[in-house]
């Protein structure tokens, strides 16, 4: 995952801290599918340079059950906003997408890539497993299905497929979590729109007010 890495220990205390349970959620959701957006874009430059425009997941890949035939209309940040508006939940379950995700890139058995065709279904699974795992209050499969736009069982399967890759280890310790919180918010400020980020307060203003 392309975030940036852990700065020095003498400068983290420098550098402004995302409030998990206070911070915007809609202004969370625009970070993650900017950087979101910004792997699947690189990843299908390296796929359709190595494997040509039909790039299609090896034969026995658990990626295979993720790739869709053609990518999704809607974009990533309208697909996280989606989901926040019909199924509510609290920002560590969005955040830990990146952890999973994250993991699995660096696990080498399993040679993971977010890209454009399998982005949409990584989120709902990742979503659904999270949610479950980690919050006391979590919707039916029924509904993720129907606000994520797949056929209940095809969501059954992609649930199952993604706890077995991630070999069912979800537990993220919370200072895991924070890390990866301040790492996107690092992101945002280096790649995102030009922003001037308030430490600890969650405030996010344009450079030009």
């Amino acid at each position: 995952m392309d975030i940036p890495g852990d700065p020095p220990e003498k400068d983290r205390a420098d550098l402004p801290s995302l409030d998990i349970a206070t911070f915007p959620q809609n202004e969370l959701l625009v970070m993650l599918a900017a950087l979101l957006t910004k792997i699947t874009t690189a990843n299908d430059r390296l796929n359709t340079s190595n494997n040509g425009s039909n790039y299609t997941p090896k034969a026995g890949s658990p990626l295979l059950a993720f790739h869709a035939r053609n990518i999704p209309s809607i974009s990533i940040q309208a697909y996280l906003m989606r989901i926040l508006k019909y199924c509510p939940m609290s920002s560590d379950i969005f955040l830990c997408l990146l952890v999973y995700f994250d993991r699995l890139s660096r696990a080498s058995t399993t040679h993971f890539a977010v890209d454009s065709f399998n982005v949409h279904r990584l989120v709902i699974a990742g979503i659904v497993v999270a949610s479950k795992f980690c919050s006391d209050v979590f919707y039916t499969n029924s509904r993720y299905a129907k606000v994520g736009g797949l056929p209940l069982a095809e969501l059954n399967h992609l649930e199952f497929q993604f706890l077995l890759m991630n070999d069912f280890r979800l537990l993220v310790p919370l200072e895991d979590l924070q890390r990866y919180a301040d790492q996107l918010l690092l992101f945002w400020g280096a790649e995102g729109t030009p922003t001037r980020i308030e430490a600890k307060s969650g405030a996010v203003h344009t450079e030009d007010e």
